[in-house]
């Protein structure tokens, strides 16, 4: 078991760096920040003062050598916008309001998509399974930030039931979960379903019949328990996905989170902020696929060993 999770440490520090690299160079072709930060009274010796400052002047493999060093130490500069506040802090403000939204997002996605799916599985070409299917093709097909849309001007500017923006109160979370989950709630029931399915086929699902089991026992105990291996997989990328994929629904819904951030700093040409955002997502994502892996290997122990 060591042996895996060191083997997972070292393919997610591989990767993280390659990432480092990818952000480094892009965020270097996006324009020049310098441009951006002079005014028309700026002269060229203002020009050459700030490229120096920003460490622009120096070769690029020095400047990445630079900055790897300093995120090392959590160093991952400052935005060059405003008062050029440290763009690590900047990330680390926004961060939890993206933690929160897809903390609930997911809630809502395994509250709905686990019975549906199992549901869907356990009555097997009934309407009800055909009604899910079509509730999972449409979830899957209608892209978040078009049911953000549809659902913010339904419920938010005809209805008036809800608020179209903001962050803060509980009624805010709706619209913005609403169109987070639904593709994701879809996915875990496709998921759920097929994998039931499976289960419910097997030898010791029938044996657990004969014994004269009930049905509910039988369902929800011993065929749902070992369906959720794929979904425990799943809802961990989910969640990743979740926190460091909603830069149009955080922009929909002006929600305060990396997502709004990392659309603010592309917009300005803050590529300090830009790469900060990039690696705390990245990083982020990673660690928790690691700990999916982890839990995954600890109720199979086929994975550890294979």
């Amino acid at each position: 078991m060591q042996r895996y999770i060191v083997k997972r440490l070292i393919q997610a520090v591989i990767t993280l760096f390659f990432v480092s690299v990818i952000v480094f160079i892009l965020g270097r072709l996006t324009g020049d920040p310098v441009a951006l930060l002079l005014t028309e009274t700026s002269t060229e010796e203002d020009r050459i003062l700030l490229t120096k400052q920003l460490g622009l002047d120096k070769p690029l493999p020095e400047q990445y050598g630079i900055f790897i060093w300093n995120a090392i130490r959590g160093d991952l500069g400052r935005s060059v916008r405003g008062d050029r506040a440290p763009a690590l802090e900047l990330v680390l403000d926004r961060l939890p309001a993206s933690v929160e939204l897809a903390a609930v997002a997911l809630i809502v996605t395994l509250l709905f998509g686990l019975p549906l799916g199992v549901l869907s599985a356990i009555k097997k070409g009934s309407i009800l399974d055909v009604i899910g299917r079509m509730f999972a093709l449409l979830g899957q097909s209608a892209p978040p930030f078009w049911i953000g849309i549809v659902a913010m001007y339904v419920f938010g500017v005809q209805l008036g039931l809800l608020p179209c923006a903001g962050y803060g109160r509980p009624e805010q979370f709706v619209l913005p979960v609403l169109a987070m989950s639904w593709f994701q709630t879809a996915a875990i029931m496709r998921l759920t379903r097929s994998s039931m399915l499976e289960v419910l086929d097997s030898e010791y699902i029938k044996l657990a019949r004969i014994k004269g089991l009930s049905e509910a026992i039988v369902i929800w105990k011993h065929a749902l328990r070992n369906s959720l291996l794929p979904v425990l997989t799943y809802s961990g990328t989910i969640l990743g996905r979740m926190i460091t994929a909603v830069v149009v629904i955080e922009t929909v819904f002006a929600w305060p989170g990396i997502g709004r951030l990392a659309y603010e700093a592309v917009m300005q040409r803050d590529f300090p902020v830009v790469q900060a955002v990039v690696l705390v997502m990245a990083a982020l994502f990673l660690f928790i696929n690691l700990v999916v892996d982890i839990l995954y290997a600890y109720i199979d122990p086929r994975i550890r060993y294979s």
